[in-house]
């Protein structure tokens, strides 16, 4: 558990790894809109043993700091350049969810330091023109005081067999949404980095390889969308999951996190 400064702005983050951790290989996982760390509660510790991991609580949820915003993706790369600088880290893949997809394809573009991409219910703008569609991102929105609310929330982030399977799993995720997820200001100020960003004409130009994971019943961001991403980026790659919603990394842990290691192996 450490704690990075970006002009004055403290940023949490968690980095774990045996001795034996691939330091060359270091992930970090960037959250999706207002989700607290407890979204990677799935992949980190898988991951975790065999590279060294890092996961960055974005500023405006959880153990950082929510300063006034409006934030833009731009800030969220110079606070993600100064933990991997607090961390000594320089070669990273990044892993990244919905509002961190969004990050980690700007990153990818900007920064020779990313040996490999995975972005996982996400697109490159909330507006896609080729689909006619925006992303439906208030669905991902509840008071974290109120748990009916959240309940209604998560329920409609995963696919309704999940939901009837699983109620126990719900319960927790609502017990960690509580403890850890944005305020509504906050909140407010992360969907202003999603409206702001669109990188639909530049794909051509991130040339690392990518892994696009995606769930086909997610109804926050269209798998059209997603599949178009993966296919217009140089080496994207397509990995849909059926029946799984938007926390897809959630309900097909096992699914996703084999996917996720063979790509990181083989990169």
């Amino acid at each position: 558990m450490a704690y990075a400064s970006n002009d004055g702005v403290q940023l949490y983050y968690e980095i774990d790894g045996d001795d034996n951790a691939d330091t060359e290989g270091t992930t970090v996982f960037i959250g999706d809109l207002g989700y607290g760390a407890w979204q990677w509660g799935w992949q980190y510790p898988a991951v975790a043993g065999e590279y060294t991991a890092i996961v960055p609580e974005l500023r405006g949820t959880g153990r950082s700091d929510s300063p006034a915003g409006p934030y833009s993706v731009s800030t969220f790369i110079d606070d993600l350049m100064i933990v991997l600088a607090d961390a000594e880290v320089t070669s990273v893949h990044l892993v990244g969810a919905g509002l961190g997809g969004m990050i980690g394809l700007a990153i990818a573009r900007q920064h020779a330091r990313v040996t490999s991409l995975t972005v996982i219910g996400t697109a490159p703008a909330a507006t896609m023109r080729k689909q006619n569609a925006d992303a439906d991102l208030e669905t991902l929105w509840a008071p974290p005081t109120d748990r009916e609310s959240l309940t209604e929330s998560v329920e409609a982030a995963v696919s309704s067999s999940f939901s009837h399977r699983h109620p126990d799993v719900i319960d927790r995720i609502v017990e960690w949404r509580v403890d850890e997820d944005a305020s509504r200001p906050a909140w407010e100020s992360q969907v202003a980095a999603i409206h702001e960003f669109d990188l639909t004409d530049c794909l051509y130009e991130i040339t690392v390889p990518t892994l696009v994971i995606h769930g086909m019943a997610d109804t926050v961001w269209p798998p059209t969308a997603a599949k178009q991403l993966a296919m217009e980026l140089p080496r994207g790659e397509w990995a849909p999951i059926e029946d799984a919603g938007h926390l897809v990394h959630a309900e097909a842990s096992r699914v996703v996190n084999d996917t996720l290691i063979g790509f990181l192996t083989d990169h």
